[in-house]
This record gives C-alpha cells, structure tokens and sequence, in this order.
C-alpha cells in the first residue's frame, strides 16, 4: 500500500497547511482547513484578499498534514509546489459535502461567492505517514 491513499477517503481534519513564504504576525501561517484530493493534486478554496491567498502565491510551495481524529491514529503530511487559481462554484460544493451535514452546504454556500475566492493547488512531492492501525 502506499502512502497516497491516506489523504483521501473519508472526510479527515486537515491540521494545517502551512506557508513558508514569511513569518505573518510572528509566527509563520498554519491553518486548519477543507480540503478534497483529486488526481494527485490537494485543492484548498480561500479568500482571494486573505493572508493565506498572499502568502501561498508568494510562496509557491505549502504543506498539509491531515489526520484521523479517532484512535487508531492515522496521518499524512503531504508538501511540493502549489499554484494559485480562480475558484469555482463545483469545487467549493465538492469540500463543502464532504466535511458538512447535507443540510448545511447550501446555506454555507449562500454565504460566499466563488469570486470571492481563489483555489490553492497543492501537488504532492513528499509524503511522510504513520498508520497506527497496524499497531494497535
């Protein structure tokens, strides 16, 4: 089995991706996010005026760590290049079914407007893991 099948599947808490481009208020940007895995690329939707959407296109790298919130423990933590783009309204649904209550995602998706957005494109160059279920 290889490591790439731990970020997707079922919805898991994405613990952070963090942008190495500059130390943002004395610490260096780490946040808990949404994310979906298609096709080898980790796509994050935020807001286009943001401190994350900022650092990400200066940065031009990230990494996400992501992991089971039950025990048996598993995690991942993916990290490579990422690239900046526009949102779109299909993508924003895509996460939002994933982590929300059917029926929440069209109220959360009331609230914003994808061109309120961009899509930070993580593609994966290093994978590090820990799969507790085959300890436990």
């Amino acid at each position: 089995m290889t490591q790439r099948p731990a970020v997707d599947g079922d919805p898991r808490t994405a613990v952070g991706t963090r942008l190495p481009s500059e130390i943002h208020r004395g610490s260096v940007p780490l946040c808990a996010t949404g994310y979906e895995y298609v096709d080898g690329v980790v796509a994050i939707n935020v807001g286009r005026d943001s401190v994350k959407a900022r650092l990400a296109a200066a940065a031009g790298v990230a990494s996400l760590t992501v992991q089971t919130e039950q025990l048996p423990y598993r995690f991942v933590t993916v990290g490579g290049p990422l690239e900046t783009g526009p949102a779109d309204d299909a993508t924003r649904r895509r996460i939002a079914t994933r982590y929300m209550p059917a029926g929440t995602v069209e109220g959360y998706l009331a609230t914003g407007d994808a061109a309120d957005m961009v899509t930070l494109r993580l593609t994966p160059t290093t994978w590090h893991s820990n799969d507790f279920t085959k300890v436990m």
